[in-house]
């Protein structure tokens, strides 16, 4: 059967769970990061997820659904780069730092798949 819905994609479920990780962690951040990293790195985290819905909307298109991937897979990179300043910053433990870096390259693969090829989550033309 195919898929109905982006939340049956495993990447969304892994991208979804990631985002969650990163909120409830993020909220151990110093107050003096609110507006910094705490803030980035949730918006960046949840984006992944927020895109994914998207590029799921616009499968009608390659290119608007390949864009929307693309757009994912920049936030998703960014979400890593945050979580290296967390880890430096000593926000996160090395082992949460590995852990979500290891997730967040997971997810990449997974788009980069799909960016590689979009046949098979595309709407067919009737």
């Amino acid at each position: 059967m195919a898929v109905q819905s982006v939340r049956e994609l495993t990447v969304y479920r892994k991208a979804y769970r990631t985002a969650m990780t990163i909120f409830w962690l993020s909220r151990e951040f110093p107050v003096e990061e609110r507006y910094a990293l705490t803030s980035q790195i949730r918006r960046s985290s949840r984006s992944v997820c927020n895109n994914l819905r998207e590029a799921w909307a616009k499968r009608r298109y390659e290119a608007h659904f390949l864009s929307k991937l693309t757009d994912c897979d920049g936030e998703n990179a960014e979400t890593e780069t945050s979580l290296d300043f967390a880890k430096d910053c000593k926000y996160i433990t090395l082992e949460q730092h590995q852990n979500l870096s290891m997730a967040c390259r997971e997810i990449g693969r997974m788009l980069g798949a799909m960016i590689k090829n979009p046949q098979p989550f595309l709407i067919k033309p009737l």
